[in-house]
């Protein structure tokens, strides 16, 4: 049986291989729908419906592949979760770093990006899920690391979720436009604005939950 170490240690790397695997994915897709420009995303290209639904399946099955390795991973719901949140943001930080190494991009901290498409397009700055990215990965590998089985107070769970609420909604409010019109409308579409006023008090929240939370403050149970 692995030690709580290793077990975050195997699990980043996973995470890390997993990155490298969407990142190349994304470079295909990138050489194949923005040949002239494969840096800059917007405004978007027209996609095929058959490589859309492809996909949009794809980033269903990430889901599933970093649940599923959360699940057999560790025991107990907090460090379930824990696991989930740290090979989610080891995975997302991992994905950047790699498009930087193998695309050159993202070629700015104001870059746009393209975030997830369920059940609309998510956009915003890269660099503003990986704030995200980034505290999961803190909180959840600190988590993980304790032998001991963790409780996460209530309040700090009702505050990290009300953040990832409002971070959630400054994602999906840029493409709203898009909601309901035909492809076409996509292809002369560039994001004019993100909610910084909704984004900031909510990875606020998120990072006061997981603060909170954190390892060194929890309640432990023997």
């Amino acid at each position: 049986m692995l030690t709580p170490r290793r077990t975050v240690l195997w699990l980043g790397a996973y995470a890390a291989a997993m990155a490298w695997v969407e990142a190349a994915v994304v470079v295909y897709l990138r050489r194949l729908y923005y040949p002239d420009d494969q840096l800059t995303l917007f405004p978007m290209r027209i996609w095929r419906t058959s490589d859309l639904l492809v996909e949009v399946g794809r980033e269903a099955a990430t889901i599933v592949m970093i649940l599923a390795v959360a699940l057999l991973a560790a025991p107990g719901r907090t460090r379930r979760v824990a696991a989930f949140l740290y090979v989610f943001g080891v995975w997302d930080l991992c994905y950047y770093l790699w498009l930087k190494l193998a695309l050159g991009w993202p070629a700015s901290w104001a870059e746009w990006d393209i975030l997830f498409l369920i059940p609309w397009a998510w956009l915003a700055p890269w660099f503003t899920p990986a704030v995200a990215a980034l505290l999961f990965a803190l909180w959840g590998g600190g988590v993980l690391a304790v032998a001991q089985e963790t409780v996460v107070p209530r309040r700090a769970a009702l505050l990290a979720v009300a953040g990832l609420t409002l971070m959630l909604a400054s994602f999906l409010e840029p493409a709203l436009p898009l909601v309901g019109q035909s492809p076409e409308a996509a292809a002369n579409f560039v994001p004019s604005r993100f909610l910084w006023a909704v984004y900031l008090p909510g990875s606020a929240l998120l990072a006061a939950g997981l603060f909170i939370g954190r390892p060194g403050r929890l309640r432990i149970r023997d």
